[in-house]
């Protein structure tokens, strides 16, 4: 009896196993499938605009077409959003917040702060329009876009240093508002704003 339960098991595991193999191999197909058409959406929206506008700071003069959703903050300068369908981290282009939750970096000087200030700019459920650059993904596999919110019109990227929560950090191709952002953190020096006064400077490690 032992043995003939044996053999049915394994008839019927080898029956299933391609079954189950072939779903599986389906499924990460699906979702590389719409990985890629979210970023194709969404370099047709950044190309489109990028096309209206001759400079960067023509950009807020653009009909702000809602294109995702926030659904989490995981720190200051990173969030989750729902694309067309598909979960995507998306990080913040060309700006640094200091470390809040990184499990390679220690805690850093204003981490905690840059993380609240951004929840309370795109809480759960914010509509917000994303941008891309030259360059879709980091190495980390992570969407990089700027973000408006689009009740608004508010360039998050730029509120963050301009309010003093985020220095500037750049990986070219993706430089389109170098300019505007170099500017909002020098402004914000001078004026010891966020943690140019609390801290005394970016990255510093909390004692």
């Amino acid at each position: 009896m032992s043995h003939t339960r044996g053999t049915m098991v394994k008839m019927i595991y080898q029956l299933i196993s391609p079954i189950t193999m072939k779903t599986l191999m389906l499924r990460a197909l699906f979702l590389r499938l719409m990985r890629l058409f979210t970023v194709a959406v969404m370099l047709f929206v950044s190309l489109n605009c990028a096309s209206h506008a001759t400079n960067e700071t023509q950009q807020s003069d653009l009909l702000m077409s809602t294109n995702a959703t926030v659904e989490a903050v995981v720190d200051g300068d990173t969030i989750v959003a729902r694309i067309y369908g598909s979960r995507e981290t998306v990080r913040l282009i060309g700006i640094n917040t200091p470390e809040s939750v990184s499990r390679s970096h220690p805690v850093q000087c204003f981490g905690a702060e840059a993380s609240t200030y951004l929840r309370s700019l795109l809480p759960e459920g914010t509509p917000i329009t994303l941008f891309l650059d030259q360059s879709a993904r980091d190495r980390y596999d992570r969407l990089l876009a700027y973000v408006f919110r689009s009740a608004d019109e508010l360039f998050v990227n730029h509120n963050l240093v301009e309010q003093g929560f985020a220095d500037t950090l750049w990986y070219p191709p993706n430089t389109h508002y170098r300019t505007l952002l170099n500017t909002a953190v020098r402004q914000a020096k001078q004026s010891q704003r966020g943690l140019w006064a609390a801290c005394g400077g970016a990255n510093i490690p909390l004692n």
